[in-house]
C-alpha cells in the first residue's frame, strides 16, 4: 500500500488528469510523427498553444480542452452536491455546455466536441429527448475522461463506484462494452486511489471483488482464472457485464512494463503499439502501460503520453490521473501545476473532493 493519504492520491488524480488534458492541448491528433516534430521539436515537454488550424485553433498553453472542462463541470457538481446527483449534473450540461455548441466538431467551449457529445447535443437540444435517451455509440474514452471523478469520489466502496460511472456513462455512450471497460477504468482509479499498487496482482484484487458482487461483472473461471470442475455451480454474479476481461487487462499491462524481455523504447512508442486512434481499445492499454511503467514519476508518464501523437490528450488524461492517483499530488512537478490556467480553483475543488472521499469500506 501507499505511504501518501487517500486526500493526496484523491487530489493527484484529478489533478493529473487535468494536467495530462492541458498538456496535449496544442499539439492533439498529429496522426504523422513528422509532422508533430516539424511544429513542436523533438520532445514536448511543456504546455503549447495549438497551431492555426489545429483541433483547438485560439486556445492558449495552460488551458483545458471540452473534455477538460465537462470534468470540471462534473468535479464541481459532485462537490457542491457531496455526492453524485444526475439531475444536478444533467441541468449542469443543459446550461453550461449543450447551449454553447452547434452540432460540429469545431464549437463550443473548449474547441472540439467529441462524436458522442455532438450526438448528446442532438438529440437533447434538436431532438428534445430527455436524459436516458440521450446515450450513442461512439467507442472512445470520452465517458471515462468525466467519470475518473465518481471513481475518485467512491475509491472506498466500489459497488457505488460501479453504479454512479454505469448510470453516468449511459447518459452519452451505451455500448455495453464501452460501458464495461469505463467502469473497469473506474475502478482501477478507484484502488489506486485506496492506495493498492498498478502491478500484476491489482486485477487479482479486482476479481475478488467480484466474486463478492462488489462489481457487477460475470466470470465463469475460479480462483486465479483455474477452469471450473466438472458439477461446479455457475458462480454468483452481479453480472450486468458479460465477462470481467476488462478488470484483467491492467495486470497484463503492468506485466509488461516490468519484463525485462519486452521493452517499448522509447516508451512513447506505446502508442504505435496499441494503437493511436481514439478508441477506447487503444486507449486504456497504453495508459495502463505507462501508469505502470512510471508508476512513481508524473512527468515521464504523462510527457511520454502527450509525445506518442494521435489522440494523445485522452491518452494522457488517463494516464495522468492513473500516476497522479500513486504518487500524490504533493508529488506532481510544480511547473505542471503553475502553468495549468484557473490552477488555484482547479486544486481547491480537487481538495474539496478529495476531503469527502471515505476509507475503504
Amino acid at each position: 500500500m501507499s505511504d501518501t493519504t487517500i486526500q493526496d492520491r484523491a487530489a493527484g488524480a484529478i489533478m493529473g488528469a487535468f494536467i495530462g488534458d492541458a498538456l496535449a492541448l496544442g499539439p492533439h491528433w498529429y496522426y504523422d510523427l513528422d509532422e508533430l516534430h516539424r511544429d513542436y521539436g523533438e520532445w514536448i515537454s511543456d504546455y503549447s498553444d495549438p497551431k492555426p488550424g489545429r483541433y483547438h485553433a485560439g486556445l492558449k498553453a495552460g488551458q483545458l480542452s471540452q473534455a477538460g472542462l465537462i470534468l470540471k463541470l462534473t468535479l464541481r457538481s459532485l462537490v457542491e452536491c457531496g455526492r453524485y446527483d444526475e439531475t444536478d449534473f444533467c441541468r449542469r450540461m443543459d446550461e453550461e455546455i449543450l447551449p454553447f455548441l452547434d452540432g460540429t466538431p469545431v464549437s463550443g467551449p473548449g474547441g472540439y466536441t467529441s462524436q458522442s457529445i455532438r450526438e448528446l447535443w442532438r438529440q437533447r437540444v434538436q431532438q428534445k429527448l430527455p436524459w436516458g435517451q440521450t446515450g450513442g455509440h461512439a467507442d472512445d474514452t470520452e465517458a471515462i475522461e468525466r467519470t475518473l471523478a465518481l471513481a475518485v469520489r467512491y475509491a472506498g466502496d466500489p459497488a457505488q463506484l460501479a453504479a454512479a460511472i454505469t448510470g453516468n456513462t449511459v447518459l452519452t455512450q451505451t455500448d455495453a462494452t464501452v460501458v464495461s471497460m469505463t467502469v473497469a477504468y473506474g475502478a482501477v482509479l478507484g484502488m489506486l486511489v485506496q492506495g493498492h499498487p498498478l502491478n500484476s496482482h491489482l486485477s487479482g484484487k479486482l476479481m475478488r471483488l467480484v466474486n463478492r458482487g462488489e462489481l457487477p461483472f460475470h466470470h465463469i473461471t475460479a480462483e486465479n482464472l483455474q477452469p471450473p470442475r466438472p458439477g461446479d455451480p455457475d458462480p454468483p454474479s452481479s453480472g450486468r457485464f458479460a465477462s470481467p476481461d476488462a478488470l484483467l487487462t491492467p495486470s497484463y499491462m503492468a506485466a509488461a512494463a516490468i519484463d525485462p524481455d519486452i521493452r517499448i523504447e522509447p516508451a512513447w512508442k506505446v502508442s504505435i503499439v496499441y494503437g493511436m486512434p481514439c478508441a477506447i481499445y487503444h486507449q486504456l492499454p497504453a495508459a495502463y502501460y505507462l501508469a505502470a511503467r512510471f508508476h512513481d514519476d508524473f512527468e515521464s508518464a504523462v510527457l511520454h503520453a502527450v509525445n506518442g501523437g494521435g489522440q494523445n490528450q485522452a491518452r494522457a488524461t488517463l494516464t495522468g490521473a492513473l500516476v497522479g492517483a500513486q504518487v500524490g499530488l504533493s508529488r506532481i512537478p510544480q511547473r505542471f501545476i503553475d502553468g495549468l490556467e484557473d490552477s488555484a480553483i482547479l486544486r481547491e475543488l480537487a481538495a474539496r473532493l478529495a476531503e469527502s472521499v471515505d476509507s475503504p469500506v
